[in-house]
């Protein structure tokens, strides 16, 4: 029987980061995958002669060696991952209506003071209270590595003396804050376009979380591996193989084994038997305690609150290879946010249907990376979300119908919002809706953004309770289902996070 000192299930972002940060302590670890190949979502594919980003839109909190993020201090400078990244020119542009009628279409600039200079150009009289925005995401931020630091344990005196700012608006959700802030309604309109990556509307969205994202976009700008996620992924795996860590592919995890006192004691794989004390799942738990876990160990707890949480974003995603360049095509910008209206509660409720949903986020990757295709060629890739499981009301036989009528209304949508003609350029098609992600990402509904951070399940207690979030002893849980909810870098940073309280319980334990 093969020993190890922790053992990590799944090698998406989450599962990397985790076998990264034991092996780099020392621990003898094992890095357990099902498919062939790392990076579950975070990965590549390719039609023809293009290869297709399977999902990142772009990485925030990477920053640049001058002015890095925690995301980059972490995979760059601890686990010495080396490839090469680019930056995004600027944050976004959105192209919809407004809440009081009138069109927008804005695009706003990497950088702090560049921001809030176009918002003020854009908005006249909002420069005070975007700027008090940042400030609050400051505080935020630092309130934010603060609890982390702790291990979840912060000291509320300190909370109270150091972030006091932060307490009194981080359980609030975002609408409300901004309203206190005198933010005039335009500039909440446009400061919320990033509302579509969480998946949740402002109006049950903690602000702690929005202004995070916002501000660590907004100071370190957006960044994409040049070779796509596949790279970055693939470079994660080769810095943990050189730490000493141990993978195996083509193996799927069939039942954690435990002890009489309901404490790990092992796993049993495909290639058989693991001695280990400890495991972190880069999995959603809902699916690992139903299939992995003997029911008498699955406390109350963990069945109530599987039933009270709602899943989050399903993905659907239509892969385009043009046959002109971006160039050529007027291709300026490198992510377009097109919903149908800058209300974010009627376009969250838009998303609930498949006739109803007109939400659109688009990328041209060639904008940022020239090299992303062949010559005269571009990538473009439309993504959209649905808030419910309506996916699974399509009778099979309807299935490729519907999801080419989808396809072709979001290529439709996207010309008419941007004026931007790609249709008859059309190479390659790939479309990905919920049930591809959910066949081949093994996330339960296509959702891959894992539990809804909304209302009073969102990244703030979450985070306040991370010791006490799984209560089996020797099981902890990384990637979008974890303590940070969705995104490349909270899926790493969970994942982070989760070795380290390993290491500290297995230092506590003599292990």
């Amino acid at each position: 029987m093969a020993k190890f000192d922790a053992v990590v299930i799944g090698a998406g972002n989450g599962g990397l980061a985790a076998a990264c940060r034991l092996a780099k302590a020392g621990k003898k670890t094992l890095l357990v995958e099902q498919h062939n190949l790392p990076g579950g979502v975070a990965s590549s594919f390719r039609r023809g002669r293009f290869e297709f980003e399977t999902a990142l839109h772009e990485l925030c909190e990477f920053g640049s060696a001058d002015n890095p993020g925690g995301c980059r201090k972490t995979i760059v400078d601890d686990f010495g991952l080396d490839i090469n990244w680019l930056m995004v020119p600027d944050n976004f542009r959105v192209i919809t209506t407004a809440r009081d009628g009138r069109h927008i279409d804005v695009t706003l600039p990497c950088g702090r003071e560049n921001f809030i200079n176009k918002m003020e150009e854009y908005v006249p009289g909002s420069r005070e209270s975007v700027t008090n925005f940042f400030l609050l995401g400051d505080e935020t931020l630092e309130a934010g590595h603060y609890m982390t630091d702790s291990g979840g344990k912060p000291d509320s005196n300190v909370l109270k003396t150091k972030y006091p700012n932060f307490l009194r608006t981080a359980a609030y959700p975002v609408n409300r804050v901004l309203n206190a802030l005198k933010m005039p309604p335009l500039a909440q309109d446009i400061i919320n376009t990033y509302w579509g990556y969480l998946g949740v509307d402002t109006e049950h969205l903690s602000f702690m979380q929005y202004v995070n994202m916002v501000s660590l976009y907004v100071n370190h700008g957006a960044w994409i591996p040049e070779k796509t996620s596949n790279q970055l992924t693939t470079g994660l795996l080769e810095r943990f193989r050189a730490m000493g860590g141990t993978v195996w592919f083509n193996c799927r995890a069939e039942e954690i084994l435990f002890d009489e006192e309901k404490r790990v004691k092992g796993l049993r794989t495909t290639a058989g038997v693991v001695d280990t004390r400890y495991i972190i799942c880069n999995a959603n738990p809902t699916m690992v305690y139903a299939n992995l876990c003997p029911q008498e160990v699955v406390p109350d707890r963990e069945r109530k609150l599987a039933a009270a949480r709602r899943y989050s974003a399903r993905m659907f995603v239509v892969y385009l290879g043009l046959n002109k360049s971006a160039e050529e095509l007027g291709l300026k910008d490198y992510s377009y946010f097109l919903p149908a209206s800058a209300d974010s509660v009627k376009e969250y409720n838009s998303l609930k249907r498949i006739e109803t949903n007109r939400f659109n986020i688009a990328l041209c990757y060639n904008v940022v990376n020239p090299k992303a295709s062949p010559e005269g060629t571009s990538i473009v890739s439309l993504t959209t979300t649905y808030t419910e499981d309506c996916w699974s009301e399509i009778d099979p036989k309807d299935y490729v119908r519907t999801k080419n009528q989808v396809a072709s209304g979001m290529i439709d949508w996207f010309e008419q919002q941007t004026g931007i003609i790609i249709r008859p350029y059309i190479e390659e098609i790939e479309i990905a809706t919920p049930w591809t992600f959910c066949r081949y990402a093994s996330v339960p509904q296509g959702a891959a953004y894992g539990y809804e951070l909304r209302d009073w399940d969102n990244m703030m207690p979450r985070m306040m309770m991370m010791r006490e979030e799984y209560p089996i002893h020797g099981l902890r849980f990384c990637g979008a289902s974890s303590i940070r909810g969705d995104g490349y870098n909270s899926a790493i940073f969970s994942g982070d996070i989760m070795a380290k309280l390993t290491l500290a319980q297995m230092e506590e334990e003599g292990c």
